[in-house]
């Protein structure tokens, strides 16, 4: 089942793989283009049980529930699923920027010895944009059209690092030329209509940086190109991940992404983790059926197999099932799954699944169903 990762970075994503960073230590078992992350790096981010609400005409639903995860330094984790999953309100959540109807109900988001949820709204602001940083999915509708790109990179250096706009533009420049936009001199009095998409997601990325944060989260950054610019985006945000020892949440529904970015999996389904490990054990051995089904959901060239897919829709957050949520779509449901709702049970190391398969009682360390190379 290697295979099935290898299959999907190279007929997928195409994407040659960087070198490893001084700071990282590779194993016996690391394959050449992939590294791990070393045992001592520091948590910076720490999710537990986190549950988000939104209220409605029809009263409160649940978007976020009982959520949980760590980050260390360095670390890419990506967060998985279709649209209507809980991503990106999972991200929102952490940065505090729920709409006005959503609210963080209960659990913790702790950053650096501080727990986000329960900040006043001026600690947040100094942390946002500073320590924390967030890459949004359409860069044109998240750059104001009415100001310069440097204006706008500058801003939080003079806000966050007291520097004066002189050395924020120099600073800018050099942002920019890091990033690889080319005539950063000039391109820095450009508004953002006057750039493409990749150099406007690039920007982004540069804005992202400018503080030197030690967490980027990173909502479908890359959704909007096109391949080619796409597969240059993701080599530069691991590149600089690696340089710098970022620590980075990479939201995303391509599985191609997954492959070529994270370090370790979260899958979530209907506003639940409902399973996460390392990447290679995710692609090597999927444990929950959501899981299994989307990966046999990968097109390969290699194959003249009809295409699989998965039945059904995501549940809606109005009317959620009883139970396991995924069990209306799932093949190996039980009697168990419709009316008892699964807990994240760790399996093997830190590998979690949130699925009655392999609960002890049931069916323990079962070994659920391989995925084709």
């Amino acid at each position: 089942m290697r295979g099935a990762r290898t299959i999907l970075t190279r007929e997928i994503v195409c994407i040659p793989f960087g070198r490893p960073s001084p700071d990282r230590t590779v194993s016996s078992s690391t394959p050449p283009w992939r590294i791990a992350l070393s045992v001592n790096a520091p948590v910076v981010l720490r999710v537990e049980n986190l549950r988000t609400e939104f209220g409605t005409d029809q009263g409160p639903v649940t978007s976020v529930d009982e959520v949980s995860f760590s980050l260390a330094a360095g670390e890419t984790l990506c967060l998985v699923g279709e649209s209507g999953s809980g991503k990106s309100v999972t991200a929102l959540s952490i940065m505090g920027l729920l709409a006005d109807n959503g609210r963080v109900v209960s659990g913790s988001v702790v950053f650096e010895d501080e727990d986000l949820v329960r900040l006043p709204e001026n600690r947040l602001r100094e942390i946002r944009g500073n320590s924390i940083a967030m890459i949004f999915q359409e860069p044109m509708t998240s750059l104001n059209p009415v100001l310069t790109i440097g204006d706008q990179l500058a801003e939080s250096m003079i806000l966050h690092l007291g520097l004066t706009k002189a050395q924020a533009r120099q600073r800018v420049i050099e942002l920019l030329d890091k990033v690889g936009i080319p005539r950063a001199p000039e391109v820095v009095d450009d508004y953002p209509h006057r750039l493409s998409g990749g150099m406007r997601q690039r920007a982004m990325i540069a804005m992202a940086l400018s503080c030197e944060p030690k967490l980027i989260i990173a909502d479908e950054p890359t959704t909007a190109l096109d391949v080619t610019i796409q597969a240059q985006i993701l080599k530069l945000m691991r590149d600089l991940s690696a340089e710098t020892g970022t620590a980075m949440i990479f939201i995303t529904h391509d599985l191609g992404v997954v492959a070529e970015m994270a370090d370790r999996v979260a899958v979530m389904y209907a506003g639940q983790v409902v399973e996460q490990a390392d990447v290679y054990t995710l692609f090597d051995e999927p444990k929950h059926p959501y899981t299994i089904a989307l990966l046999r959901s990968i097109p390969h060239l290699s194959t003249d197999e009809r295409l699989a897919s998965i039945s059904g829709s995501v549940p809606s957050l109005l009317y959620m099932p009883t139970g396991c949520r995924f069990h209306e779509r799932c093949p190996q449901a039980m009697d168990r799954c419709v009316g008892e709702r699964p807990e994240l049970l760790p399996i093997a190391g830190d590998h979690d699944v949130r699925c009655w398969l392999y609960d002890e009682a049931a069916q323990p360390q079962s070994s659920g169903a391989a995925v084709p190379a």
